[in-house]
């Protein structure tokens, strides 16, 4: 037995880890899930593991080590592989309503179940206990998936308890971050259940993962106290949505979805998701996103519109689901040019744009960074500014040196090594 999992270890001195929970979900309790400052999901070990359980974190943990996207009929080096690319919208109007862009991923579990593709849905929706974070639930029916719609921008961890889920039986459809995402399908190459019970894993773009703090600042600036919130919606009841904070005097109060991630969350980011090289969900069997629309210079408008969503097909299954989805009438969807979607997910194209540079830029302060082949981080550098790259290397230099001395770790070499 292995008093602590090296892995782990490794993971949270180098800032790595995004809190997918599949550690404690494969260690029978001995890894369990907790928040550190500033609000972050973190693994805890309580109790020593056993060689064959380190294996399965240090081969699935995507602090580690992140999946290679899987060989698709297309693939482009910003938006990963894919067999479908389309714009759309679910036609039911309530779930194009809560959901946070179209109520696509919506929409597409709820098909999921009541066509008998799976039996049930794992998926995150707001803690009644804790309002400004999450909880996992399963959901067997279209009003349970819908109480978990619109984007939830604060920690969870959907694979803490991945080896009950899968000893229970049955299949599931699994919705996760792209990083929750890359740990299932890594797991599913040492636990064969994964393929068998999990046939549909549905991921999002993803623009990092906030801490608690961030959602802290929204409360307070507008006007709340925390201790005082009895419900709090990041997005969703429109497109994108208002964040609203909710008291238990029954107060309200709301914000713009522009200012609440632009202002608050996205400067609490953990710096896992500042080098991820798959925000897209490249290994998802679809991803969805906001299409947003785009002013005269192309840029995205955040002003209240009927939602509409990106959909990437991936897989084969993926593709399956949705032209049963859409020959059901539950999706109405139409092919996108992939051109298109720079100009829905500016963002996302820069972020993989940098990736590169970040990378360089962690390495060389001898921090480690997670393997991470064949997912064309370096096809994606070579679409890059360099102007935009020298300052993406120069500004991931100053926060990895501020935040290594501050620990007083030592220099390694830089190295290329798992990277592609």
């Amino acid at each position: 037995m292995k008093d602590t999992s090296v892995t782990v270890d490794r993971v949270l001195k180098n800032d790595l880890c995004s809190g997918c929970g599949l550690c404690a979900g494969v260690s029978g309790n001995a890894i369990v899930m907790g928040t550190a400052a500033p609000g972050y999901a973190r693994p805890v070990q309580r109790q020593p593991i056993p060689p064959s359980v380190e294996a399965k974190i240090a081969a699935s943990c995507p602090g580690e080590v992140v999946a290679p996207w899987p060989n698709a009929v297309e693939r482009h080096p910003l938006w990963g592989p894919w067999r479908q690319n389309m714009v759309g919208a679910a036609t039911d109007p309530m779930i194009r309503f809560a959901g946070a862009s179209g109520g696509a991923l919506s929409a597409l579990l709820v098909h999921a179940l009541e066509s008998g593709l799976v039996d049930r849905v794992l998926h995150v929706e707001a803690d009644p206990d804790h309002p400004l974070g999450n909880r996992m639930r399963w959901s067997i029916d279209a009003a349970q998936v819908l109480s978990g719609a619109g984007s939830r921008y604060a920690a969870s961890s959907p694979l803490a308890a991945i080896d009950r889920a899968l000893a229970d039986g049955g299949t599931f459809a699994f919705v996760g971050k792209p990083c929750d995402v890359s740990a299932l399908r890594r797991l599913g190459r040492h636990d064969p259940r994964v393929a068998v019970q999990v046939p549909l894993i549905l991921s999002f773009f993803c623009g990092g993962m906030p801490s608690e703090d961030g959602a802290r600042r929204i409360v307070a600036a507008m006007g709340l106290e925390g201790g005082e919130v009895q419900a709090f919606r990041y997005r969703g009841q429109g497109w994108p949505g208002l964040t609203v904070a909710t008291t238990r005097e029954g107060l309200q109060a709301d914000m713009p979805y522009a200012e609440s991630w632009g202002r608050h969350l996205s400067r609490e980011v953990q710096f896992r998701c500042k080098i991820c090289p798959d925000a897209v969900g490249g290994t998802a069997d679809i991803a969805c996103a906001d299409a947003w629309y785009g002013d005269e210079t192309g840029y995205p408008l955040f002003d209240e519109e009927e939602g509409r969503s990106l959909i990437m097909a991936r897989t084969a299954a993926g593709a399956a689901l949705l032209a049963s989805a859409q020959a059901a009438g539950v999706l109405a969807a139409s092919p996108l040019p992939l051109t298109d979607v720079a100009r829905m997910q500016p963002a996302q194209a820069q972020r993989k744009r940098m990736v590169a540079a970040r990378i360089a830029a962690t390495r060389l302060l001898g921090q480690r960074t997670p393997r991470m082949c064949d997912l064309d981080v370096m096809r994606a550098a070579r679409l890059g500014r360099t102007y935009d790259l020298a300052r993406n290397f120069l500004g991931t230099m100053r926060r990895v040196w501020q935040r290594r001395w501050r620990r007083g770790v030592a220099r390694t070499p830089l190295s290329w090594r798992g990277v592609s």
